[in-house]
């Protein structure tokens, strides 16, 4: 999906320069000439990176009135390294100063989480298993995070409630059973809607199966539970795991022949990417 074309991506960029520059960026305003032209490229600090969020660069520049021209952008998805250029452009100096920090706070954990994913595609790689995300984003940017998401390779989770049942602990807690809770929601919800699991335990994953679960969510099991449930589900249901998923383990968890691995990590905690932007005046 075009990244411009995200749901609330208008909004987003406006109430982050609203948060950002307040009543003015008092600072440039007093030290620079509002005719002023500037250069600014944004290079890599980072030994190695995946570039995402570039088509943002644009549009925040022109609300901050830097009448931007972009001569050089990195594509997205690009595996960039130290030193590079991921972008330049040119234009009045007072709205380049101005824009650059919600630029780069974009660019950066975008880049971040697209690096991070693109790790974990990587170490499971020629296994059929899927990378996805969770919900477990920064309230607000949920759209610009999962779109990173795919830019790194990996796959998208729900995006919210209402895009998929998910029974959970306290669903199953609420309804009385696994067999309960997937029996009321298979009542209530939409033909179109799959119903996924959680399963903490393999006496539940074949509770799940017998009550006509689509999915399963295996839980924080260890391995020797995911091979048990992987013999288990065969030819029955898909199988997704959760909880404790590291570049060390992503590996050998999908080679358990998983369908799904799902990480919080890719969003939820991930470090920003190293970039900076350095402005000259012509």
């Amino acid at each position: 999906m075009d990244l411009l074309q995200l749901p609330g991506i208008d909004d987003l960029i406006g109430r982050a320069l609203a948060e950002d520059i307040g009543l003015g960026d008092v600072t440039t305003a007093a030290t620079v000439r509002p005719d002023a032209r500037g250069r600014a490229r944004i290079t890599v600090k980072e030994d190695e990176m995946v570039f995402c969020g570039g088509p943002l660069i644009a549009p925040i520049m022109e609300r901050c009135g830097a009448q931007a021209r972009v001569a050089r952008l990195a594509a997205e998805g690009a595996a960039l390294h130290r030193g590079e250029v991921a972008a330049e452009m040119e234009g009045l100096l007072a709205g380049l100063l101005t824009g650059e920090r919600t630029a780069l706070n974009f660019l950066q954990l975008m880049s971040g989480i697209a690096t991070k994913t693109a790790q974990f595609v990587r170490a499971a790689a020629g296994t059929g298993a899927r990378v996805v995300d969770t919900r477990k984003t920064h309230p607000g940017l949920r759209a610009v995070e999962k779109y990173a998401v795919r830019v790194g390779g990996g796959f998208n989770h729900r995006y919210a409630l209402d895009s998929g049942v998910l029974i959970k602990d306290n669903h199953i807690a609420a309804a009385g059973s696994v067999e309960a809770a997937i029996r009321l929601a298979r009542a209530a919800a939409p033909h179109t809607l799959k119903i996924e699991v959680e399963c903490e335990t393999l006496a539940q994953l074949e509770e799940a199966i017998a009550a006509g679960a689509d999915l399963i969510l295996l839980d924080n099991m260890n391995l020797d539970h995911i091979r048990r449930a992987g013999q288990i589900a065969a030819g029955r249901v898909q199988l997704e795991v959760s909880g404790n998923v590291t570049l060390a383990t992503v590996g050998e968890i999908a080679r358990t022949g998983v369908d799904l691995i799902s990480i919080g990590e890719l969003t939820h905690s991930v470090r920003a990417a190293d970039l900076s932007m350095r402005i000259e005046a012509l």
